[in-house]
């Protein structure tokens, strides 16, 4: 799998040395396991997937980019299985991960627990909201898209900091997720749009 995004693109060391650290298989399903280790993304309950290991390394990567050693306080919105919340946390010195379904934040807690990842902290609450206690962010990641950012996020990053989530780009039958990276700077935010992704859709509360 890791020799397979490599040639797909992705350069960063730190980034293929934490896919090879976090075992994919242990975020799925036992009936998923023979899969897991594929470049495609896979169920894990209450209609939620966990993305395909390109997507997240390229995520992975765009947050890292720029960034010599480690990063410093990111913040994870859709912790989903724990899979991307794992390779965070040794690529990070501290990360929030926050789950607005109850079952899927149980079920990342138990995925979680054989890593012993102290500096992890999942969170069960309303990403779109954000988690104003641990900011600000050195960096941002969604697993989920909506038609903007919310505001929330951005004002969470720190200035010099970075944003990548999917977001949803044009309108009716010709809408598409396109990945969306913001960098904070002292006078004002940038944005650039990139590749199309598919993500599930960005929601508001708990469930």
């Amino acid at each position: 799998m890791v020799a397979r995004v490599s040639k797909q693109g992705i350069t960063d060391t730190r980034v293929l040395s934490a896919l090879q650290s976090i075992e994919r298989h242990r975020f799925v399903d036992s009936a998923l396991v023979n899969q897991a280790y594929e470049d495609t993304s896979l169920p894990i309950g209450l209609g939620q997937t966990i993305s395909k290991p390109s997507v997240v390394a390229r995520m992975t990567e765009l947050l890292c980019h720029g960034v010599s050693g480690k990063l410093g306080r990111v913040l994870e919105i859709g912790t989903g299985c724990g899979y991307q919340a794992a390779l965070l946390s040794l690529l990070a010195s501290e990360v929030y991960s926050i789950e607005r379904l109850r079952g899927l934040h149980e079920k990342a807690r138990e995925n979680l627990r054989h890593l012993r990842l102290a500096n992890l902290h999942l969170l069960f609450g309303d990403g779109m909201l954000g988690y104003a206690k641990g900011a600000p962010y050195a960096a941002i990641i969604a697993a989920a898209g909506g038609d903007a950012v919310p505001q929330a996020w951005i004002d969470q990053l720190a200035i010099g900091g970075r944003l990548v989530a999917p977001v949803v780009k044009g309108s009716g039958s010709g809408a598409q997720q396109a990945l969306l990276v913001i960098d904070k700077t002292p006078s004002g935010v940038r944005q650039s749009v990139l590749e199309s992704v598919h993500f599930v859709p960005l929601k508001s509360g708990i469930a």
